[in-house]
């Protein structure tokens, strides 16, 4: 039994590696989008909403690799 419940947590352990990468992408999306602001001032109605977009799904991976960490953990 013990054996199960190391797996489970190995395997839960190895689907959160996934937020590693969201959170280097959502440092991206907006360092990006403050800089493109801040070099053109005008495009600001143009490049946010695209950048919301990308946050968006960006985050859509996250939520996806914790419900998948937390099925492998309580499943």
């Amino acid at each position: 039994m013990e054996l199960v419940l190391a797996a489970k947590a190995i395997g839960a352990g190895l689907a959160v590696i996934a937020l590693f990468g969201v959170g280097q992408a959502l440092g991206n999306i907006f360092s990006t989008l403050i800089a493109s602001v801040s070099r053109n001032p005008a495009s600001r109605d143009t490049v946010f909403p695209i950048g919301i977009l990308g946050f968006a799904l960006t985050e859509a991976v996250a939520l996806f690799a914790l419900l998948i960490a937390f099925l492998i953990l309580f499943t």
